[in-house]
């Protein structure tokens, strides 16, 4: 029933700080909560962060402290803040979104940190 479009990845060197984006369209007050995967190569997919409708965040424990989830309800847009970052963030991020009435994945956004 949603629609979900990536967008801010790109290369960073260690240290160093992106803003990932996941704009929504569609029935968006259906919503129960949206989270960002990555999956780097050869490696299984690892959840990375969720945001609730209330707003409500929780972050895997490789990237607590360094990652912060936000959102704007104007705009339809989450947002995943990634500070710190660190040679073993390099993946490709996803954002996903579960709603009552079904489940949207978004393109992914290549993250690269490189020195």
């Amino acid at each position: 029933q949603v629609h979900l479009v990536e967008s801010g990845g790109g290369l960073v060197q260690p240290g160093g700080s992106l803003r990932l984006s996941c704009a929504v369209s569609g029935d968006i007050s259906s919503i129960n909560f949206m989270t960002w995967f990555r999956q780097a190569p050869g490696k299984e997919r690892e959840l990375v962060a969720t945001i609730t409708r209330d707003g409500h965040t929780n972050y895997a424990d490789s990237v607590k402290g360094r990652f912060a989830l936000s959102r704007d309800n104007a705009k339809n847009t989450v947002y995943l803040q990634m500070s710190s970052l660190k040679p073993e963030d390099t993946a490709v991020y996803y954002c996903f979104v579960d709603t009552f009435l079904g489940n949207s994945w978004g393109q992914g956004t290549q993250v690269t940190v490189s020195s």
